[in-house]
């Protein structure tokens, strides 16, 4: 078995248990030669993958879900106080637009989603919970988003994100501005996310960030700056 092999098993153990703290002292442990990022990338990404996995079997408890959201926020927080302290920078993507719609409560994903898209290099404004179709168009032509990320768990509020959709045609921003959708829902009916009027989609979170590329190369095609 690999160090890196060893580390994951050893920090979903911790997570299962509850031990926020020894998590991130595992991590903390794996990256001393070898850096936080690198710690992200080796370890906690294919942890995450396999807890998200477990979630979607419903094998694990919201939670120990909620620790494993939290061990990837203390990471990503050392990784951007080790990148800003650093003369090499590392590059900023874009703004884009994060949060659950109306009447969605159910943060995990989303805050999941937000740390992976920070650690790929997006700038991301995360609106939290219960956001509106203009909230989200407002927050994006503020910052100059082009990406907005919409995340529903249930097919009752799924269906909301059809009027952030028509709140963009309305504005003709349509093209300008992309919508990816995301939630437990998706990955159950997976022509969902054009049904409510999504431009892609992602199985998990970790791919959220080459959806996000994808999307935002598309609007720069469609609507060049």
């Amino acid at each position: 078995m690999t160090d890196a092999e060893q580390a994951r098993k050893s920090v979903i153990d911790a997570i299962l248990k509850g031990e926020r703290e020894l998590a991130n002292n595992l991590l903390d442990d794996y990256a001393v030669s070898r850096g936080h990022r690198t710690a992200m990338n080796e370890v906690l990404e294919p942890v995450l993958e396999e807890i998200g996995s477990r979630w979607a079997e419903e094998n694990i408890s919201l939670a120990q879900g909620y620790i494993a959201g939290k061990v990837a926020e203390d990471l990503l927080l050392k990784i951007h106080d080790a990148e800003q302290e650093s003369p090499v920078k590392q590059a900023d993507k874009g703004p884009v637009i994060v949060g659950n719609i109306e009447d969605d409560y159910h943060s995990l994903g989303r805050k999941l989603v937000s740390v992976f898209l920070q650690s790929a290099g997006w700038r991301v404004y995360d609106l939290g919970n219960d956001v509106t179709a203009e909230e989200f168009a407002d927050k994006a032509v503020e910052t100059g988003a082009r990406v907005i990320g919409v995340s529903a768990m249930m097919y009752t509020t799924a269906a909301n994100i059809r009027k952030v959709r028509e709140e963009l045609d309305r504005r003709k921003l349509s093209g300008r501005i992309k919508l990816a959708v995301g939630g437990a829902v998706f990955k159950l009916r997976h022509e969902l996310a054009y049904e409510v009027g999504g431009d892609g989609t992602a199985a998990n979170g970790f791919q959220s960030p080459q959806l996000f590329e994808r999307l935002w190369q598309e609007s720069l095609r469609e609507t060049p700056l």
